[in-house]
């Protein structure tokens, strides 16, 4: 059916400050979600574990209130054209310092896994001794060639003075002995500075195993040179690709040959680690940039990093085996999706440090192996990568570069409808009618009733229709899974959202949670307890798969929750009383995620956006697909802020109308669900789009 569609040419007063979701007759139902969207409408951390979920939530809206539009579209500009992406591809977590990969996680720690290390400062280090990480109070231990102890400073480390001599031509610092287990050393991780280290400066690290007569060339790695004086480095050395890895490791030793006499070298730590990167990095940042261009158009932005995004997106393809597999396997060490405990008959643990780190998000859980989590997200980044690279082609008039690393979007629409039907396959547990969280190397699925896991599944249009049907059939209750912990209504026991697992897990997780077991169900947000946001996905799922009326019910049970929240002083006021669950968060420990680093909770009154107004950004303009309730007249939502004009769309049962505040720097058009005559200019005044039932 043809759209009849209306531009009036007409300028409009800014309209007054105003709600910014409008319902007729349900006003007092949605003011608590406009005190939501305010309450969580923060710029959160710059870290990469975020960025699929907050450029999403906070670019879209015009706004006065601090922080502004302009103030955030700004920080994620820079924070994006900076986010630290290494010389193979990898796009860095870049969250506060911790001891381990310095481009991971920041644990698990070297203290936890059984490593070695020595701080000889601690400064900027958030672990103390309650970690068992001290700062090194005597370096008597050490041996020195060509080298002189110059001064052990707790705030700056220790500085040695270059003193080669005949007898010492190549100065070398070697560690005092232990014994550690190679499997917990995959690096080596050095942080340092140099003054007056000369042109010819060569340095290494070598390391001696149990059982080798002496160092040797065939057990070292070079390393990486500070890039000025006094300029701190941080070095991960992959001691894990070296053939000479493995066994017992027994002492390193760092050697420089050409080192200027007189040259000072300041160490401020020396330790193994595990490798802590996350491998759903890389899709997390393509998603960010993408959401980042939707909102904003920033064609200057797409210019500066747009190889870069091909460069992160061609890197995960390749490290991933995503072009063979049509799945994430990962590759590194620790990471192979086996857990960290072994449970004996008679209920002894055993750990095993070194297995089982975690990839995402859930950071205590094994994911990893053939990930289920990460394959979905590349699915999803990759046809948005396919998308960029058809408007790409598409507009040449915009000169952005090609190169040896772009695709086409046919290239990368084809990788990923085999990355779906593959995952499909691999993934998904006919025993119990919903997706594995991962499949270990050995092949054995982890299932725990992942309810984020198939949300995100049926959200990024990763599931088949009829595992989207079963998923929602027994997150809804209709069909009860045999083995879970909960079931039915007691899903969503926390009321704002379903929990994250449904089944009690005290066996399969990262060794350094030690004791899983003294937790009580729920009591662990990643052990039945649940996270505020991810109700975003679960609300969207419910949309697209139970329709418009099933979603609006589950979100008015949100907000009664919340309004009660509100009644109580908050969060922390409300949960004081602990029958109704533990807030994690803060430095606390508990099942529930809402406040402090739960960012993502800005996630949830999106899906009157997204969800109900059916409103997606693009390049080019915009989409909107409305899906209303039956018991809407209408949805307005005003303050949509879409590249450098605002919008103020009102969705009705046969009509759509905009109302456009400023005048577009070029062409953008508007989009409804049809044909080619589904489209039309944006320009400032109303817009009015006849659609049909």
């Amino acid at each position: 059916m043809h759209r009849l569609a209306l531009i009036l040419a007409v300028l409009l007063p800014w309209p007054a400050p105003a709600q910014t979701f409008e319902v007729p007759g349900h006003q007092e139902t949605l003011e608590p979600l406009e005190s939501l969207l305010h309450l969580h409408r923060v710029l959160g951390p710059d870290t990469t574990l975020w960025d699929p979920w907050l450029p999403m939530s906070v670019l879209g809206w015009q706004t006065d209130r601090d922080p502004g539009t302009a103030s955030l579209r700004a920080a994620y500009r820079e924070r994006l054209l900076r986010r630290r992406i290494d010389p193979e591809g990898y796009v860095s977590t870049q969250q506060h310092e911790g001891l381990a990969h310095s481009e991971g996680w920041p644990f698990p720690l070297w203290t936890q896994a059984g490593g070695q290390g020595w701080h000889f400062t601690t400064r900027g280090v958030p672990y103390g001794p309650e970690h068992a990480v001290h700062t090194a109070g005597s370096v008597d231990d050490w041996t020195l060639h060509g080298l002189v102890h110059e001064r052990l400073d707790p705030a700056s480390g220790w500085t040695l003075r270059a003193a080669p001599d005949d007898a010492h031509p190549v100065a070398t610092l070697t560690s005092p002995p232990f014994r550690i287990e190679a499997l917990v050393a995959p690096f080596v991780r050095l942080k340092w500075s140099m003054r007056g280290f000369g042109p010819d400066l060569f340095a290494t690290l070598h390391w001696l195993r149990e059982g080798d007569p002496d160092f040797s060339p065939d057990r070292s790695l070079a390393l990486p040179l500070p890039e000025a004086d006094d300029a701190v480095t941080d070095v991960n050395l992959p001691l894990h690709r070296s053939p000479g890895w493995g066994g017992h490791l027994v002492r390193f030793q760092l050697r420089f040959t050409h080192l200027q006499p007189g040259a000072e070298l300041t160490l401020l730590r020396l330790f193994t680690a595990i490798d802590s990167r996350h491998n759903i990095n890389n899709a997390a940042y393509l998603q960010a940039c993408d959401d980042y261009l939707r909102w904003t158009g920033d064609l200057d932005f797409l210019r500066r990093n747009l190889q870069r995004m091909r460069l992160a997106l061609a890197w995960a393809i390749h490290e991933f085996q995503l072009a063979d597999r049509h799945l994430v396997v990962t590759p590194w060490i620790g990471h192979d999706g086996r857990s960290g405990h072994r449970l004996e008959p008679g209920g002894k643990r055993t750990l095993l440090p070194g297995v089982g780190v975690g990839n995402n998000y859930w950071d205590l859980l094994p994911f990893g192996g053939e990930d289920a989590l990460a394959t979905i997200y590349y699915f999803d980044a990759i046809r948005r990568m396919a998308a960029l690279e058809r408007q790409i082609e598409r507009h040449p008039e915009w000169n952005l570069p090609a190169g040896p690393l772009s695709f086409t979007a046919a290239e990368l629409l084809e990788l990923a409808n085999e990355i779906r039907t593959a995952g499909n396959q691999r993934f998904w547990n006919p025993a119990t009618g919903r997706f594995f969280g991962w499949r270990d190397t050995l092949g054995n699925g982890h299932d725990y009733g992942f309810t984020f896991v198939n949300n995100e599944a049926i959200y990024y249009g990763f599931a088949e229709p009829a595992h989207a049907r079963s998923i929602r059939d027994w997150i809804d209750g209709r069909r009860l899974v045999p083995g879970d912990t909960s079931t039915g209504p007691d899903i969503y026991h926390w009321r704002f959202g379903p929990r994250a697992t449904t089944r009690r897990n005290i066996e399969t997780y990262l060794w350094a949670w030690s004791d899983p077991a003294s937790i009580p169900w729920g009591g662990q947000v990643q052990d039945g307890g649940s996270v505020l946001g991810f109700s975003f996905h679960d609300l969207m799922a419910r949309l697209q798969l139970n329709g418009p009326d099933d979603a609006w019910n589950r979100l008015r049970h949100i907000l009664d929750w919340f309004t009660e929240v509100q009644r109580a002083g908050g969060y922390r006021a409300y949960y004081a009383d602990r029958q109704r669950g533990t807030l994690q968060g803060g430095g606390t420990a508990g099942g529930l995620g809402l406040d402090h680093e739960f960012f993502e909770s800005a996630l949830v009154p999106q899906v009157m956006l997204y969800g109900f107004l059916g409103f997606r950004p693009r390049l080019d303009g915009c989409l909107i697909a409305p899906r209303l309730p039956a018991a809407w007249p209408s949805l307005t939502v005003r303050g949509i802020r879409l590249h450098n004009v605002t919008l103020d769309v009102t969705a009705e049962p046969r009509r759509l109308r905009v109302q456009v505040h400023g005048v577009p720097l070029r062409p953008l058009r508007l989009f409804t669900p049809g044909g080619d005559d589904a489209e039309v200019a944006i320009r400032e005044g109303v817009i009015e789009i006849a659609t049909p039932l």
